[in-house]
């Protein structure tokens, strides 16, 4: 008998523990899950998607060089463009204030001499000249980006074409002139063109347009080497540069040694000139470059010369330029324009 009862005990806690095993798998691990009952199932929580970076704010660039400003600062500025007519003669030497300009354009006057148009508008310097008179060649330099024009005077038939114009302008006995006991009229009058500048100051800041077709340097087409360039206006005078590094120097420049336009680019655009209409002190007929129509043009930078043509809808229009049917942008940086007269003048390259 003791071997059935062993037996039939051994069979009971066999069933015991199976009965038990079967309650604990129908039981949840979450306690308020009736046993019995499937657990529900749980997704994953999808991963944040990561949110883009906005797209950093294009730098602003100066209008007479193109090159930009630090992110988050503007060019726009509470006077307009300020151009100085300077004396280009060895009789104006030292020339001040060149150095701080941001771009000059070179043009014909009376007896085959140039003159500058000096622009300023990143900078306002302090003394700039000698200042001279201007000219009606003055619209179609100054009027694209509606500058302020800083002279010694002009002729009644001149003034009357620039008012025309809408063109300011401030002569001596304006805030600012004066004249240097040490040099000789009239190469002797200067102005603190801070002090000028004052007299357009305005409440709200602008932006002119443009004055070139600024670009990167990489979109420059190869073109030639050019390591020099000779621009004549005419038998009286030609204007000299050398490549020197990174830049271009006049070499025969008025400028005081520490005060140069050391030219990143020289733009040479050949243009038609006229008859102002009158002639100066000593007789001569007054030249007045049409800078408006369209021409041959050369672009030096960086070593190398690219050939070219400009245009220019009206005086009041900006700059255009074009290579091999393709649009042509000036590298940005410090501009030397040469207003080299097509029919007279000649230019050489090399």
């Amino acid at each position: 008998m003791r071997p059935h009862r062993a037996r039939s005990r051994a069979v009971s806690l066999v069933l015991a523990a199976t009965t038990a095993s079967l309650v604990l798998a129908g039981c949840s691990d979450d306690p308020a899950t009736p046993a019995g009952t499937a657990a529900p199932t749980t997704s994953a929580t999808p991963s944040p998607t990561p949110t883009a970076e906005p797209a950093p704010e294009p730098r602003e660039t100066w209008p007479l060089t193109g090159l930009k400003l630090e992110r988050g600062k503007s060019s726009a500025r509470k006077h307009p463009v300020m151009v100085l007519k300077m004396d280009n003669t060895s009789s104006s030497a030292p020339q001040r204030g060149l150095g701080s300009a941001d771009l000059v354009v070179e043009e014909l006057v009376e007896g085959g001499l140039t003159r500058l148009a000096a622009f300023f508008y990143s900078d306002i310097p302090g003394t700039v000249g000698p200042v001279r008179s201007m000219r009606s060649s003055d619209i179609g330099i100054v009027q694209p980006v509606d500058g302020a024009m800083v002279t010694s005077g002009a002729a009644p038939i001149t003034i009357r074409r620039i008012q025309g114009a809408g063109i300011r302008f401030f002569g001596e006995g304006s805030r600012g002139f004066f004249r240097d006991s040490s040099r000789s009229a009239p190469y002797n009058l200067f102005t603190d063109m801070s002090e000028t500048t004052e007299l357009v100051r305005t409440k709200k800041a602008q932006r002119p347009a443009d004055y070139l077709p600024w670009g990167a340097r990489r979109k420059l087409p190869r073109g030639r080497p050019a390591t020099s360039l000779s621009a004549s206006f005419s038998y009286a005078h030609t204007t000299t540069w050398t490549y020197e590094g990174t830049t271009y120097r006049n070499v025969n420049t008025h400028a005081a040694a520490d005060d140069q336009f050391l030219a990143d680019t020289v733009l040479v655009l050949r243009v038609p000139v006229g008859d102002a209409g009158y002639r100066d002190p000593a007789g001569n007929p007054v030249p007045e470059t049409e800078l408006e129509g369209q021409g041959e043009a050369l672009l030096l930078h960086r070593g190398r010369v690219v050939t070219a043509r400009w245009s220019k809808a009206s005086l009041g229009s900006t700059i255009e330029l074009r290579a091999g049917g393709e649009k042509l942008v000036v590298p940005r940086g410090n501009t030397w324009i040469e207003l080299v007269p097509e029919a007279t003048g000649s230019v050489t390259v090399g």
